[in-house]
């Protein structure tokens, strides 16, 4: 169940100007803090999202990142054993190989 958090409209209780509480998604929002009754709104949060930063990382969770170095040329900065570092415009041989990024 999601997590969602709620602010009082006015005034404060025991468990602050914010709090969070688990609801159902298909529960209706709150209009009233089950702990005091004051009225509530919901807050819109932040999500956690995880977003690799270095190409190691990217390289391990299965993206292949290929960088412009010139017209029709690429630069494989994720390669893999069995890659080639540049992807050329017109030479098959040189596009990463999928075989080595899908495993069952």
């Amino acid at each position: 169940m999601p997590v969602y958090e709620y602010e009082h409209v006015s005034g404060v209780c025991e468990n602050g100007s914010v709090f969070e509480i688990r609801q159902a998604i298909s529960e209706p929002a709150l209009k009233t803090c089950p702990h005091c009754g004051q009225p509530v709104k919901r807050l819109i949060s932040l999500v956690g999202v995880s977003v690799p930063k270095t190409n190691s990382e990217l390289r391990d969770m299965g993206f292949t990142k290929l960088v412009r170095r010139d017209d029709g040329i690429y630069e494989n900065v994720t390669p893999r054993k069995g890659d080639s570092r540049y992807m050329e415009r017109g030479k098959p041989g040189t596009i990463p190989n999928i075989a080595n990024t899908i495993t069952d």
